[in-house]
């Protein structure tokens, strides 16, 4: 080893295995930013890790559906392919515009819980938006039923998709809303045709 090298790596090693740790180049042992400095504080491994359910819900909400998938991902790993998850990736999938994935993710999240009508209505949001209207209304009413009629979304999307069934005039160039609506009461909205 040249002696250069070592001459830098003998205080490096030095410094990792004093009670200070790397304290002497930038790292702090607080959990607080030391003030005046540009490093970012230390992690707490007793702290407590965040529900990525949850944070891929809140990136959904900001519009940012790659991140959210990749949340829910790692939900995956936490809470196994449950109904919730499995409808989460599909609907990150419907926003990004994956329809044939986030098909198949709601079909399996519908087999799963069959009784959650927040599912069906996701089911009922992809089938809409690849021209399955005919599917999409059935699932909507099944969604609707499930619901007991208490879901603004749900009847709104029914009606826009029973609107499209029955108009033989319809317009698929003109933008229509859809909500896909998630457990705990939020949603989101997905824009049809544009």
């Amino acid at each position: 080893m040249p002696r250069a090298l070592t001459l830098i790596l003998i205080p490096l090693i030095l410094a990792a295995c004093s009670s200070g740790g790397l304290g002497a180049f930038g790292r702090t042992d607080t959990l607080e930013q030391e003030p005046g400095t540009p490093f970012a504080p230390a992690l707490d491994p007793r702290g407590s890790e965040v529900d990525q359910l949850l944070v891929g819900h809140r990136l959904m909400q900001a519009g940012q559906a790659e991140l959210a998938l990749e949340a829910y991902t790692r939900a995956a790993g936490t809470h196994g392919l449950t109904a919730e998850v499995l409808s989460s990736l599909g609907s990150a999938n419907l926003a990004l515009g994956r329809l044939g994935q986030a098909e198949t993710l709601l079909r399996r999240a519908v087999e799963v819980e069959p009784d959650w009508p927040a599912a069906w209505n996701n089911l009922g949001v992809v089938l809409i938006n690849s021209d399955q209207t005919s599917e999409a209304a059935e699932v909507f009413r099944r969604a609707y039923a499930l619901d007991n009629g208490e879901s603004d979304e749900i009847r709104d999307n029914l009606r826009l998709a029973l609107a499209k069934l029955d108009d033989t005039g319809y317009d698929p160039a003109q933008n229509q809303d859809y909500r896909l609506i998630r457990r705990g009461g939020g949603d989101y909205l997905i824009r049809h045709g544009g």
